[in-house]
């Protein structure tokens, strides 16, 4: 089996058939008739079609890579957004008409644990994304949230009876999710996160210390998607790799650290 699903070539335009606010974030969801089920942790480069730019001076965007929230059997696919800048602003726009142009699914995606491994999930603010569409896979696994307020909690809703942390103690327990992790590990789990690299580093130091396996889903500044630009390249022990071909998701024991 592949360890990725291969998008077709071009980008294809999508209809925006729905928007749901989720406290602080975003959910749009398009129509993509023609493209192939992702598999959870790819991703897709997106760009609204309406406008070339955003802001008071237009300024051009390029693509934005964003993890697949969830794919529903009639071919629509979620995405989650977070409005903190024009890029994201213009994505948070869009509404039901409006029309979204896509290049993916792209990269490698999470594997599925050994049969002696429980999953156990760990996101923190907009990436709890691609948890999402993982835990509708597999069944058992654990899932462990964190967010900044109340605001962005609501966020967990997407996901099954998460265990929800916050920075402010506004919900759930007041910490970072990273403790409730310390709380749950032990050497029969297998871990896949995603959030911001704090947080990434954090789960990868405990699973290190605890020589517990874990899977990352890892972020970086993209203007292609497939390879061309160079411009996702982290370190790894082996050497340097491109996150859009070679990732976003990494074994956690392939980095020296989350930067």
């Amino acid at each position: 089996m592949s360890d990725r699903t291969l998008a077709p070539l071009g980008r294809r335009l999508c209809p925006v058939v729905a928007h749901a606010r989720h406290g602080a974030y975003d959910v749009i969801s398009v129509l993509d008739a023609t493209g192939p089920s992702p598999q959870p942790g790819q991703f897709y480069m997106l760009t609204a079609s309406e406008r070339w730019g955003g802001g008071v001076d237009e300024r051009p965007f390029l693509p934005r890579a964003f993890s697949v929230l969830r794919r529903h059997e009639d071919g629509r696919l979620d995405f989650l957004f977070e409005d903190v800048g024009p890029g994201t602003r213009r994505l948070c726009e869009l509404r039901a008409g409006d029309g979204l142009w896509l290049v993916g699914p792209l990269g490698v995606g999470f594997r599925g644990p050994a049969a002696a491994r429980r999953p156990l999930l760990v996101g923190g603010g907009v990436g709890i994304a691609p948890l999402a569409i993982w835990q509708d896979v597999l069944s058992d696994a654990r899932v462990l949230l964190g967010f900044r307020d109340a605001a962005h909690a609501e966020g967990a809703g997407l996901l099954r009876d998460p265990r929800v942390a916050t920075d402010d103690g506004s919900v759930g327990f007041h910490g970072l999710v990273t403790e409730l992790l310390r709380d749950e590990l032990d050497d029969s789990c297998l871990v896949y996160a995603c959030g911001p690299p704090p947080m990434l580093e954090a789960v990868r130091a405990l699973c290190e210390a605890e020589e517990v396996p874990a899977q990352l889903a890892l972020e970086s500044g993209m203007a292609c998607g497939y390879g061309a630009c160079f411009g996702c390249v982290v370190p790894t022990r082996g050497g340097y790799v491109r996150l859009c071909v070679d990732g976003p998701v990494l074994d956690a024991s392939a980095l020296e650290l989350v930067a």
